[in-house]
């Protein structure tokens, strides 16, 4: 099986690189319209709710799916952790946050087939590229936020966020956007029937000025605090508390309650259901409370690694990070300033493996390290960069584990997959050490 993934990889790879651009795209929206002519358009006469930008989908397309399932509503939702359909779920083990195309239509006719009359689908901006949110037809479109990712892929930032764009070119009814973040104008200029800008700094008001005439709403959060048990908010005079870690969780809680709110949704369902959350898988999860604090979370862009370390850096004791090197084949630029960030945020750095696939996983730590500025430490087995940070960890620090939150695989060369998670390894590893002579 792996060795037949492997050889699939170098023909894409190799077809793509040969391929003229224009004959891609023709390839991939004709196996875009072939898996919605094979599962029947599966997606007409739901209402379909894309979610999109750097950080924070996974977490908002939970937070929308639990809204819409407390509001009574037959949901389904797809996120790089889980497939939901109704009450039943399984684990994203394709290794692909957003479905290929065929795999989309399919998990729609599913979600169509089973009752569900709403879907709330992560979208990324590969699978735009390759076509696979074409023939969905979107009702609303969310974005979170945005910064530099998947830059080689795309060829530029501006390219980046131009192919964000697309999703708010398709989805004509409502738009949901960050008004906190500064390309919020960008999507703005989009058209939609009804618009939704959230904020956490009142940011929304000024935007909401040019469009008022559509109708738009500001959702704006109020006096947010975080602690080790969660954060808290107020929105229209009500509080609200989520057992959720990291206060950039207001954001996507804001963007799941703007989302819902076009829906007709109560504040009142919307509270229930946040607060009912006792988390994501592989988000900000922490997996041991004492005698010091181990957190794994998916993290692996900049901007994301700056809140994480923010949100966990102890008043008092000690920031331990294990650093996912980034994964191989992808944004090589962004290594070293992993590392810097890391190096800043962090009193101790192990650099360590994460998804090398065809690279040289030493190669790809080195240049993690290269940030760090002498700081940072190479221990190139995960499980025993886990371990280590684990037994130097003293009561009231905290660890932070980063780069696979609750992936079950390492991909290494040659499609082989190593089972893999985090937060077992954590547990394993914590009770060696416990049983361990003094």
């Amino acid at each position: 099986e792996g060795g037949a993934a492997f050889l699939k990889h170098c023909m894409m790879n190799f077809f793509r690189r040969i391929t003229p651009r224009f004959l891609l795209s023709w390839y991939h929206y004709a196996w875009a319209l072939l898996g919605a002519l094979v599962f029947r358009f599966p997606g007409q006469g739901m209402v379909i709710v894309g979610v999109t930008g750097t950080n924070g989908k996974s977490t908002t397309v939970d937070m929308l799916s639990r809204i819409f399932e407390e509001a009574g509503l037959r949901s389904s939702s797809a996120s790089s952790v889980r497939f939901r359909i109704l009450q039943k779920e399984w684990r994203n083990t394709l290794k692909m946050t957003m479905p290929g195309r065929f795999a989309a239509q399919k998990f729609l006719r599913q979600a169509k087939d089973a009752g569900c009359t709403h879907a709330v689908l992560e979208v990324t901006s590969e699978g735009i590229l390759q076509y696979r949110h074409r023939f969905i037809p979107f009702h609303t479109a969310v974005f979170t936020n945005l910064s530099p990712e998947h830059i080689e892929r795309h060829g530029s930032f501006e390219r980046y966020k131009q192919t964000k764009g697309k999703l708010f070119a398709a989805a004509k009814e409502v738009h949901v956007m960050n008004a906190d973040d500064e390309h919020a104008p960008f999507f703005l200029q989009f058209s939609a029937k009804k618009k939704y800008l959230y904020s956490t700094r009142a940011a929304a008001d000024s935007l909401l000025v040019p469009s008022k005439e559509e109708g738009a709403e500001a959702v704006v959060g109020k006096n947010a605090q975080a602690d080790e048990s969660g954060v808290r908010f107020e929105l229209d005079g009500v509080t609200i508390s989520l057992k959720l870690l990291g206060e950039f969780n207001v954001e996507n809680a804001l963007a799941a309650i703007a989302a819902a709110r076009a829906q007709g949704i109560s504040l009142q369902v919307c509270k229930k259901a946040l607060e009912s959350m006792e988390g994501v898988p592989g988000r900000m999860e922490q997996v041991l409370a004492s005698p010091f604090r181990v957190v794994v979370d998916y993290a692996f862009t900049p901007a994301a690694l700056e809140k994480v370390y923010a949100a966990l850096k102890p008043e008092h004791g000690k920031l331990l990070c294990v650093l996912g090197a980034a994964g191989g084949g992808r944004d090589a630029w962004k290594r070293p300033v992993l590392g810097r960030i890391a190096a800043a945020s962090c009193d101790i750095v192990l650099v360590t493996n994460e998804d090398p696939y065809e690279e040289d996983p030493r190669n790809i730590m080195e240049e993690v390290v290269a940030g760090t500025a002498g700081k940072g430490e190479i221990v190139e087995d995960r499980r025993e960069a886990i371990r280590k940070a684990l037994s130097l960890a003293q009561p009231g620090d905290a660890i932070i584990i980063t780069g696979k939150g609750s992936e079950d695989s390492i991909a290494s060369a040659r499609g082989k997959k190593i089972p893999w998670d985090d937060r077992e390894v954590v547990r394993e590893e914590f009770s060696r050490i416990s049983m361990e002579p003094e």
